[in-house]
């Protein structure tokens, strides 16, 4: 269970709901929220099972004004308009898995940021 979190309004309590949490959990017990969804603003388009998992991938998150589109290994998997969060800074996330079970590891490689 892990993620990327942008716009983050209050980084000293980063959370799906003071920002926009983009998932990377291959096996959450509801897929429409999984890897390549925003958790409880934009699903999936088609639920990814198993797919990210012990592989490099990548992962673009372009968000200007409303519009956030996020795409995983060149597809997209999700594309919204919420107003809600303007801005803020990203975080990265590792969390428990399903009910607390441990987790896999999580490893960032040439993470990126551009101003657009």
């Amino acid at each position: 269970n892990s993620g990327i979190f942008i716009r983050v309004t209050n980084p000293t309590t980063i959370a799906a709901a003071s920002s926009y949490e983009v998932n990377i959990w291959d096996i959450r017990p509801e897929p429409k929220f999984g890897t390549g969804a925003i958790v409880d603003v934009a699903p999936v388009k088609t639920p990814i099972t198993n797919l990210a998992g012990g592989k490099w991938n990548v992962m673009e998150i372009r968000a200007v004004g409303p519009e956030i589109i996020v795409k995983l290994n060149g597809i997209e998997t999700t594309r919204v308009n919420d107003g809600r969060f303007k801005e803020g800074p990203i975080a990265l996330q590792f969390g428990p898995g399903v009910k607390g079970a441990v987790g896999g590891p999580i490893r960032w490689r040439l993470v990126q940021v551009q101003r657009l």
